[in-house]
């Protein structure tokens, strides 16, 4: 009965993450995609749960959904009506990389199945009893990936700070707006 009700969970989970992850990209509101984003990564903290990876599914739903989803939602509240439509009119190599990365990935999966279907993977890895516990993973990040982890805080910051330089609007779209509440 147990297994059973694993099952239900991991389908009922798996089927929430492709939902939500096809609404993130199918809302026209950026608002609502970042809200389904919230949904998909919540969905995936389950999957963590069920592969007994609790400290990741910690992770995901304190520092993704929660810190990184807000300070989204932050900067889709302050670009207002502009970050609507911001490929509008633009080029249309937007669409092919996004096309190009839908097909690369794909091909990635097929080959990772193939191989897994014609047991051609290697065999799997010993993992000691502190793989991924806290301090091991902060071990990691203190240690061995130090830098990344500090280039990864100011990338950021960078994009705080460009969040908002995207939001100040300069005097001269001050004066528009001004013109065009006072034109009947």
């Amino acid at each position: 009965m147990g297994n059973v009700l694993v099952w239900a969970i991991w389908i009922g989970a798996a089927a929430a993450c492709l939902g939500s992850g096809i609404a993130v990209v199918s809302f026209a509101n950026p608002f609502f995609s970042a809200l389904a984003l919230i949904g998909n990564l919540a969905s995936l903290a389950v999957l963590f749960l069920l592969a007994s990876a609790e400290f990741v599914a910690a992770a995901q739903v304190l520092v993704y959904a929660g810190a990184v989803m807000v300070m989204f939602l932050f900067v889709i509240a302050y670009l207002g009506g502009r970050a609507d439509t911001p490929f509008e009119g633009g080029p249309s190599w937007v669409s092919f990389g996004a096309v190009l990365a839908a097909t690369a990935l794909l091909v990635e999966i097929v080959v990772a199945i193939g191989l897994k279907a014609g047991d051609l993977l290697a065999d799997e890895a010993e993992v000691g009893a502190a793989f991924g516990s806290p301090a091991e993973i902060g071990r990691f990040f203190l240690t061995d990936h130090l830098l990344a982890f500090e280039i990864t805080s100011i990338v950021l910051l960078i994009a705080a700070v460009g969040g908002v330089i995207l939001g100040t609007k300069t005097r001269a779209e001050e004066q528009l707006d001004r013109l065009d509440k006072a034109a009947p």
